[in-house]
């Protein structure tokens, strides 16, 4: 009896992993093993930074905010403790694009907090 192969799952496995190291530099996206070992510590710098995007985006907010605060004298620790205070409750997200694109909205909002 002939001994039977697993070709066809086989390629399709290898194939996936090329496919997936398309785009790299040289063996990087040709050569099998190297391909392999690309694509690996890929997709783990890929579920490291999913998780990192978060805090990178929420350091960036902070900075945004505490500029907008400082132009009308204010802290960001001060701000956001007024803003609880106040029982107002926006997230950072939304206060840093007010901050952004709406600079009036922003100032009006410094004011009624600082003044309560």
């Amino acid at each position: 009896m002939s001994r039977a192969t697993n070709n066809v799952a086989a390629r399709r496995r290898r194939n996936k992993i090329l496919k997936a190291a398309k785009g790299n530099y040289g063996g990087r996206s040709k050569l099998y093993r190297t391909a392999k070992e690309t694509v690996q510590k890929g997709m783990a710098y890929a579920y490291t930074h999913r998780r990192l995007r978060k805090r990178e985006f929420r350091r960036l907010w902070i900075v945004r905010i505490n500029a907008a605060c400082r132009q009308h004298g204010l802290s960001y620790s001060r701000f956001m403790d007024q803003l609880k205070k106040a029982d107002i409750s926006l997230d950072r997200k939304m206060l840093a694009d007010m901050a952004a694109t709406d600079p009036a909205g922003f100032k009006a909002l410094v004011e009624s907090v600082s003044s309560a």
